[in-house]
């Protein structure tokens, strides 16, 4: 099959598949393709290699992974890259933190700034905080150290 008979997911696919290898991990690829989203999740034991310290090599893999997936197409796909649950349990805990953050904030009259993460966790905590009605959010600094403010409204 020549890489221009190849769908977006199978180019996801081979990236996850190589990198797996070149990791030498014990590890199975999915991908799931639904209309302009691309889930790619490696299954197994021991994928702390792979996710990385603080998520960097899986954030790292999920960028090329959009990339690869995009290549020759105008209107991009969304790639998401997880591996043994780590999205969903990293999620839960920016949820934690932010539902710590928007108390605190409120308790205190104050903002309340949160330890520096990557934009894609940012998002993730501006998404969650979004609806409440008793805080905003916004984005201080410069990468490696943006982070997130969480700062109470006059209610």
């Amino acid at each position: 099959m020549s890489d221009q008979d190849k769908t977006p997911g199978d180019r996801v696919r081979e990236l996850l598949e190589h990198i797996g290898e070149a990791l030498d991990l014990e590890a199975q690829v999915e991908v799931v393709e639904e209309g302009d989203r691309i889930r790619g999740t490696m299954h197994g034991d021991d994928l702390g290699l792979f996710i990385g310290r603080h998520g960097q090599t899986i954030d790292a893999v999920q960028h090329l992974a959009f990339k690869v997936a995009a290549h020759g197409r105008s209107a991009a796909p969304k790639v998401e890259v997880d591996a043994a649950g780590y999205r969903d349990r990293r999620r839960q805990a920016l949820e934690r933190q932010a539902d710590q953050a928007a108390s605190d904030a409120r308790r205190s009259s104050r903002p309340v700034a949160l330890n520096a993460m990557s934009a894609n966790e940012r998002k993730v905590v501006h998404e969650y905080l979004k609806d409440r009605g008793d805080v905003e959010t916004y984005s201080e600094g410069t990468e490696p150290d943006r982070h997130l403010v969480v700062a109470p409204l006059e209610v």
